[in-house]
């Protein structure tokens, strides 16, 4: 086996960098039952040779650990993201102040599309009413026609929240108040954050996993922890 040369893998790194264009989404919505949706997309160009490389259940997964990542960097690491079997959290500095708790990803992947979703649980940043109900979502998707040359292509990105009850948000009286502070604040961030994480695929740069769920398994290597993975992600 030859020696791994580092100058060899930061020269692949260089010539896969991906132009990101965002696109204009549908506007962040705030709901009459008090829930909120937004969604974010980009289209991503990148080498078909680099998109047929990462096109596999393990650099969906790659993906997921990369959003959180970056939330973790943007923040200077004040933001952190705990796993446990069966949740994500995000928490400030460290529990008990947990922001958001997530149940486990559950992945879809097929031939020309892929997505992640966590289901939100609750946390400090959850009006009590919305627990259980929300969810975020990352999704891939190659397009129709989506080729821009023979070697390049392109696909949509999408960072999605839907259903999501902030706390910040109040109710009775105080809700119009509220839902004016949250779409100054917190929607806000949100937004920002997330057209900044879309922008930062550019590098193509995916974190390694931290649970490796839907990487390959080496002979006698122990399974992964449980994670809720869709048929079509397995193949």
């Amino acid at each position: 086996m030859q020696p791994h040369d580092p100058r060899a893998e930061l020269e692949r790194r260089r010539r896969a960098r991906a132009a990101v264009r965002l696109v204009r989404a549908p506007a962040s919505t705030l709901n009459d039952d008090g829930s909120v949706a937004s969604r974010q997309e980009a289209d991503v160009t990148l080498p078909r040779a680099e998109l047929d490389r990462l096109w596999a259940p393990e650099h969906l997964e790659r993906l997921a650990r990369t959003y959180w990542r970056f939330l973790t960097r943007i923040s200077l690491g004040l933001l952190r993201v705990l796993y446990t079997e069966s949740s994500r959290e995000i928490v400030l500095l460290g529990r008990p102040l947990r922001l958001l708790t997530f149940q486990a990803p559950e992945y879809e992947m097929t031939a020309d599309f892929g997505q992640v979703t966590w289901r939100i649980s609750r946390g400090l940043l959850v009006a009590r009413g919305g627990r259980d109900r929300g969810y975020l979502r990352i999704a891939v998707r190659r397009l129709p026609g989506g080729a821009v040359d023979d070697r390049r292509a392109t696909v949509r990105v999408s960072a999605e929240v839907a259903n999501f009850h902030p706390m910040l948000q109040g109710s009775g009286w105080f809700s119009r108040i509220g839902r004016f502070v949250y779409r100054l604040t917190q929607l806000r961030i949100h937004v920002l954050v997330t057209n900044a994480f879309l922008r930062s695929l550019a590098r193509l740069d995916l974190a390694p996993s931290v649970v490796g769920a839907l990487r390959p398994r080496q002979e006698g290597e122990a399974p992964p922890r449980p994670e809720r993975i869709s048929r079509s992600a397995r193949r």
